[in-house]
């Protein structure tokens, strides 16, 4: 496996250069946030991400989990590790300081988040589940909860999980068939059975508190019947530490194509003790504090692998000698010339790294909204960063998922029969990115929340926060000459992507079927959009930092020529994909189920 260095020079410039993220520190609660902070935090988080949690990787797929008496054992090296890490202060970053944590504003620790992806996806799981599980009881415990619960969360003494899927329903949470029993001392008793549950049972912290959809005697059918409950695996004592066992067992592990060092687990509830999280039958809304929270850490999941597998990819090309140049050798002192001079293998490195690049700019981009919509001191602007923030989850989880899973796959084509086998870790990242195209909805249900849901809420409101910058973008640089190669590819990509809502919207209202089955070609067309317009951003910067400092390390001009990649290569994709999205869903719904 190839080894891991953190992109901190491109996290710099996306940060602080093309986003401006340093006027965060003018927001409530944020003001010691600045480059001369925020650089050190970035820096460190490599270190640990580069010499603790990448070392490990490759063991930690190839040992697994395993489950003694109840008990889920993880690989060597992770307890150790995750000992670093808690110690480190990780774990509690972003973390309310009420709760012992340090604030570190979403827009930074979405690069965080990146690097522990990029060194050990299933490492990453652990306090990934553990921070969901700590916003859901942020936003909707009772005080009681808060601090009894947060403190060990926020310093990862204790870890937590999301309980939703069963055994006959997983999207459609409405089917769910846990109850829970009110007591009389204002507790109750959950029974029933949940799988696939991430970090459900491991050695790693000394409790495990588990956030779990159940019904009550009372509920109303569907899913405005479900309610949310905290259940610890060890019942709290009065001083705070791990007591009584509860009755919450893992009765087995998943074998699983990826992840593998993080447990995945069946877990059985046996009237286990626990406590309603917010109002009774409202356990969905506040369960989707914690999945939005996940929907867009799995995809930084995706962005983390991007990087994992480019990375792998360049030094393999840098390397591997086969064959000579189509234009003259290269490397006359050598047998052959190294594979990155072929242009096929440039093309796959740079949609890489084109994809890797532009979904970091859009990370830091939607997290900085994140922030605004939870700071701002103005209530129409915080309005503003929370409807653009939901526009863009969907497109966030699905597309860099989606992405984060051809890169690996491009590695593997890069490295030729040597990506097929375990030695350089490229089919590691192939296996370990598809399930993130699949857990916390998968990427077609993405789309369905997309079309669904954002594109007609209040009246077009969420898309204005989406295509009004982008058009003023475009009309603001229409007559800039040295903007034209990025202008003119972009506002083409943008006025089909118009064309494109105007037509999904008008034949959903009249058939459903028609919104399904323009979805997911819809979400990338927006997606890569999207993209083009971070991209030529992202090249006008570049334009300017290098007229203003010069550029003595070449990155401005390679962010310019992957810029210039990118428009040309990439964007002209949305033709083909608004002229499926026009073809309609006729031919998806007219073959009769018995010919399938």
């Amino acid at each position: 496996m190839a080894d891991y260095t953190p992109p901190l020079r491109d996290m710099r410039f996306v940060y602080h250069e093309l986003l401006g993220c340093d006027d965060l520190a003018e927001l409530p609660g944020f003001e010691e946030f600045t480059a001369d902070l925020i650089d050190p935090i970035l820096e460190e988080a490599g270190k640990i991400c580069a010499e603790v949690l990448h070392p490990i990787n490759r063991s930690g797929d190839e040992e697994g989990c395993r489950l003694e008496n109840g008990v889920v054992r993880t690989p060597a090296g992770f307890p150790e590790a995750y000992r670093q890490f808690r110690e480190g202060g990780w774990t509690a970053i972003t973390c309310d300081p009420e709760y012992g944590g340090q604030g570190l504003p979403a827009a930074a620790d979405v690069l965080v988040t990146e690097m522990i992806c990029s060194a050990n996806l299933s490492f990453g799981m652990y306090p990934g589940l553990s921070h969901g599980a700590y916003l859901a009881l942020h936003s909707h415990g009772s005080e009681e909860l808060k601090r009894a619960y947060l403190p060990k969360l926020v310093d990862g003494t204790w870890s937590g999980t999301m309980c939703l899927t069963e055994p006959h329903c997983g999207t459609d949470l409405g089917l769910l068939r846990t109850k829970a029993e009110p007591q009389d001392d204002g507790s109750f008793r959950v029974t029933g059975t949940k799988i696939f549950i991430s970090a459900g049972e491991h050695d790693l912290t000394e409790n495990i508190i588990h956030l779990v959809l159940a019904r009550l005697p009372d509920a109303p059918k569907g899913s405005r019947g479900i309610s949310l409950f905290v259940v610890p695996k060890f019942l709290p004592t009065a001083e705070g530490t791990p007591g009584e066992r509860n009755g919450v067992m893992c009765s087995s592990i998943e074998h699983k194509m990826g992840i593998k060092a993080s447990s995945t687990c069946v877990m059985n509830f046996d009237e286990a003790q626990g406590w309603l999280v917010g109002a009774p039958h409202k356990g969905l809304q506040a369960m989707f504090t914690m999945m939005n929270n996940e929907r867009l850490a799995v995809g930084g999941q995706g962005l983390g692998l991007a990087e994992a597998a480019y990375q792998g990819s360049v030094a393999y090309a840098r390397e591997r000698l086969q064959g000579r140049s189509l234009t003259g050798t290269k490397a006359p002192d050598k047998p052959a010339d190294p594979i990155i001079v072929h242009p096929d293998v440039r093309r796959m490195l740079l949609l890489q790294r084109a994809a890797t690049e532009g979904c970091r700019a859009m990370a830091v981009w939607v997290a900085k909204e994140l922030d605004k919509q939870e700071r701002h001191p103005e209530p129409e602007v915080r309005k503003a960063s929370e409807d653009f923030v939901a526009l863009m989850t969907p497109i966030v989880k699905a597309l860099f998922t989606d992405l984060g899973f051809e890169n690996a796959n491009l590695g593997m084509q890069v490295l030729g029969g040597h990506g097929y086998i375990r030695e350089h870790g490229m089919e590691q990242y192939v296996r370990d990115a598809r399930i993130t195209q699949i857990y916390e909805g998968t990427n077609g249900i993405q789309a369905l929340d997309l079309v669904g849901r954002k594109l007609g809420a209040n009246g077009g409101r969420y898309l204005r926060r989406f295509f009004h910058p982008v058009a003023e973008y475009i009309e603001g640089h229409a007559e800039t000459p040295e903007m034209a190669p990025y202008i003119a590819p972009l506002a083409k990509a943008f006025g089909r992507l118009q064309t494109a809502t105007g037509t999904v919207a008008q034949r959903g209202l009249a058939n459903p079927d028609e919104a399904g089955a323009a979805a997911t070609d819809y979400m990338r067309l927006f997606g890569l959009t999207a993209l083009g317009y971070l991209w030529a951003r992202m090249a006008e910067t570049a334009m300017a930092k290098s007229r203003e400092s010069g550029d003595a390390d070449g990155f401005y001009a390679a962010k310019q020529v992957t810029a210039r990649f990118y428009m040309e290569r990439v964007l002209p994709q949305t033709g083909a994909l608004l002229s499926q999205i026009m073809a309609g869903g006729q031919t998806l719904m007219a073959l009769d189920e018995a010919a399938f």
